[in-house]
């Protein structure tokens, strides 16, 4: 995990431009061509911004890749109302003031057809009004959030709180016990997140012993675990993140936490973040997402994409829902669909049949955008990490809605 996350720009741009055939417009910017020329139109233009180098480019990189796994599909199937599609990618890098400049370059520059892409909640407040307000263009949102996100134009294709929180907390409550710790990351997503999960908790009959946030870097966390161990808290819901949440679980681990028979629950949990520890370390960690790999032993479809995924892109970027490849791959169908029921692409003709598009099959099942709401209803499935890897102990009952907007 972190061997990969350290990614360097220069080892970077060679293996990208050599995995996808893209050519270099710029810094950190890149093109795949049309397949085909289209003597009547030119090609429908579609952006991806996300981070390919930076923190968590394990996760903006497996998005990048998803989407041209998408876009090479849709053109081998003929493309969009005739036309091919074109593929500009930018590295927003993690950073973002870097970000937006090159966001701009989609815009203003390629002048796509819609942007998808941001990862991490402070990217997407930071390249909205760049695509949505300033730019007048479609963006599609791909990311587990904390909800809130209501602006016109923008689409959400990842879990919110709702479909996250609403029938996992119960099973933790039912699995672990009622005295929950919520140590988080100092950002709005934990801070959001924390909200609603506290009114999970308490409505089934839960304890909230304490919430505490620590700075984004923050790698010692002692007297966090010495209260956890002294309050007897029964389930770590945690929101720390990376890099922080590596060392954070290992001295849960080694203060006897799990021993005694504790839970840890993380919500952004998949398979590239079940490499940070040891397999003992997060033995029995609970996540709630709309896709795990051990979902294709018994869904044809979800085996279909995974084998596609990895045939291509071999590797230790991975196609995994809680770093938005799912989101990608579900934002990218829907707004197919909604292309081909307007049977345009201007912003106003997809956006309107967007509100209400739905696919009949992908990660996870099938998905539908809930019309007037700009999120998604999908399927969520718990699941509980033992060996190092994944067991799903829990699924919905149909679509989950996400109670937004």
């Amino acid at each position: 995990m972190f061997d990969r996350t350290q990614l360097s720009r220069r080892r970077f741009l060679s293996n990208f431009a050599f995995a996808s055939g893209a050519v270099a417009t710029g810094v950190g910017s890149w093109v795949i061509p049309a397949p085909w020329a289209n003597a009547a139109e030119a090609p429908i233009k579609v952006g991806i911004a996300t981070d390919l180098t930076g923190p968590i480019a394990y996760a903006g990189n497996a998005d990048a890749n998803v989407a041209k796994m998408v876009i090479k599909e849709i053109n081998a199937g003929g493309g969009l109302l005739g036309r091919p599609l074109e593929l500009y990618i930018e590295d927003t890098a993690s950073n973002e003031s870097v970000a937006v400049g090159n966001v701009r370059k989609l815009i203003q520059r390629d002048k796509v057809d819609m942007v998808l892409g941001g990862i991490t909640s402070s990217m997407r407040n930071a390249i909205k009004d760049p695509i949505v307000a300033r730019g007048k263009t479609l963006y599609i949102y791909p990311q587990l959030y904390e909800g809130k996100e209501c602006t016109p134009y923008l689409f959400c294709t990842g879990p919110t709180p709702a479909q996250q929180c609403d029938e996992f907390i119960p099973w933790l409550i039912k699995n672990g016990g009622k005295k929950f710790a919520l140590p988080s990351a100092n950002y709005v997503w934990p801070h959001t997140l924390n909200v609603y999960a506290r009114k999970v908790i308490e409505a089934n009959g839960g304890e909230v012993v304490f919430e505490e946030y620590y700075p984004l870097d923050q790698v010692d966390f002692s007297a966090t675990v010495n209260r956890i161990i002294s309050n007897k808290v029964d389930v770590v819901f945690n929101t720390v993140i990376p890099p922080g949440v590596g060392p954070f679980f290992k001295q849960l681990y080694e203060a006897g936490f799990l021993k005694n028979g504790g839970r840890l629950a993380c919500v952004y949990y998949d398979e590239n973040t079940l490499n940070i520890n040891q397999a003992a370390e997060i033995e029995g960690l609970a996540s709630c997402l709309d896709y795990f790999k051990v979902l294709t032993k018994e869904n044809p479809f979800d085996a279909k994409i995974q084998a596609a995924y990895e045939k291509d892109f071999p590797g230790n970027f991975l196609f995994a829902a809680g770093s938005a490849a799912t989101g990608t791959y579900r934002g990218l169908k829907l707004w197919e669909a909604a292309v081909k029921e307007a049977g345009k692409v201007d912003r106003e003709s997809v956006a309107a049949a967007l509100d209400h598009a739905k696919i009949a099959e992908g990660p996870g099942g099938p998905a539908e955008m809930v019309p007037g709401k700009r999120h998604c209803k999908m399927k969520m499935y718990t699941a509980v990490a033992k060996g190092g890897n994944y067991e799903i102990v829990g699924r919905s009952n149909g679509l989950v809605d996400p109670k937004e907007c």
